[in-house]
């Protein structure tokens, strides 16, 4: 594998414009996201089938890219050093967004998020920079496709939810497992090596593999170039594609940094404003109210109800315990005992009008 020293190879300003492109999406996505999770807008994200796509197409982009710049940047040889310093540098952020978000909340914190993923597929991916591009192929689909036919819960516990192949995921708020995106990874290599090997000439296309035979005089090797030195061609000179080359080169750092700064700048605003907390109160009354109605049917009774509730809940400053996507028994029993409480005064208050009229 190390044998052969890759030809150098000039930057690819198309691969760092659609990094560029991915990051300003994923700028977007999580603003969305902040604006939802704060309360200014009334809906989800992670529900709303439009905004998952958005989502799953951005992680698809980087781990396709994540291929592609695996098999540019060492062909047939790995570089280990390079390698070894792009590995270190994206290990370190990963684990800087796993401690951020354990501190913002331990209950869905990022442990095995894109950055994770990226610098364990770098790692996997050297085994397939030779292997057969039917091999690499063969195992993408069945990485991709895999899920659909095993699933377990073994694989909804977060000590395994890496490897994918759940039928719930665990709560979190980013999470990239093996199954199925490293299937996209090893696409990005598989689709990077045949662009490398496949060499074009006046719109004709041959594979230097001599997988495809053609008369010797079809074309001069001299004369043709590879697919990906075409694409080293476009510099993209325009303002935009200028822009979106510079935020590709940046992206690592804006991926860390723009989700504190996103979050910190409208937390303040909504502090200053208390829109979250009225949102979250309208949130809570909406869905209690529906709730309630399904099994009691009085409408003054559940207005009264939910109220109550959401008095206690501000009372005794329970939100977190509410909201929080596993609780321990104890807790359940604690917000069973707070419901009950509320449903008997409720009822004692409705059987005590009649009597004092």
């Amino acid at each position: 594998m190390t044998s052969i020293a890759p030809a150098s190879r000039p930057r690819i300003a198309a691969i760092d414009i659609a990094r560029g492109v991915a990051i300003v999406a994923m700028v977007i996505y999580h603003f969305a996201w902040d604006l939802a999770f704060l309360g200014f807008v009334d809906f989800d994200p992670t529900q709303s089938l439009p905004w998952v796509i958005f989502q799953k197409s951005i992680v698809g982009t980087f781990i396709f890219l994540t291929g592609v710049s695996l098999a540019l940047g060492h062909g047939q040889t790995i570089r280990w050093r390079p390698f070894w310093r792009r590995f270190a540098i994206i290990l370190g952020a990963a684990l800087l967004i796993t401690v951020g978000t354990y501190a913002f909340n331990p209950s869905t914190f990022v442990y095995f998020g894109v950055l994770h993923a990226i610098a364990l597929f770098s790692l996997m991916g050297l085994a397939f920079l030779s292997a057969p591009l039917v091999l690499i192929l063969a195992l993408a689909v069945i990485l991709i496709g895999l899920q659909l036919f095993i699933q377990s819960p073994l694989f909804g516990e977060k000590l395994w939810s890496w490897i994918g192949l759940w039928d719930a995921p665990p709560p979190t708020e980013d999470l990239v497992p093996v199954f199925p995106w490293f299937g996209v990874a090893l696409l990005g290599i598989a689709a990077t090596r045949w662009a490398i090997n496949t060499r074009v000439r006046s719109g004709k296309v041959a594979d230097v593999s001599g997988s495809v035979a053609r008369p010797e005089n079809d074309m001069d090797p001299s004369e043709a170039s590879s697919l990906t030195d075409r694409l080293a061609q476009f510099k993209g000179t325009s303002a935009p594609s200028r822009a979106m080359s510079k935020v590709g080169r940046w992206s690592l750092v804006i991926y860390v940094l723009h989700q504190p700064i996103l979050i910190g700048t409208l937390m303040g605003i909504a502090s200053l404003t208390g829109i979250s907390e009225t949102r979250r109160a309208e949130n809570f009354l909406s869905s209690c109210q529906a709730s309630c109605t399904q099994s009691a049917p009085d409408a003054a009774y559940c207005t009264a109800y939910c109220a109550c509730t959401l008095n206690s809940i501000e009372a005794d400053n329970l939100w977190p315990l509410l909201e929080s996507p596993q609780r321990t028994p104890d807790q359940d029993i604690a917000l069973s005992d707070l419901t009950n409480q509320c449903a008997a005064q409720v009822l004692d208050e409705m059987l005590l009008v009649p009597k004092a009229e």
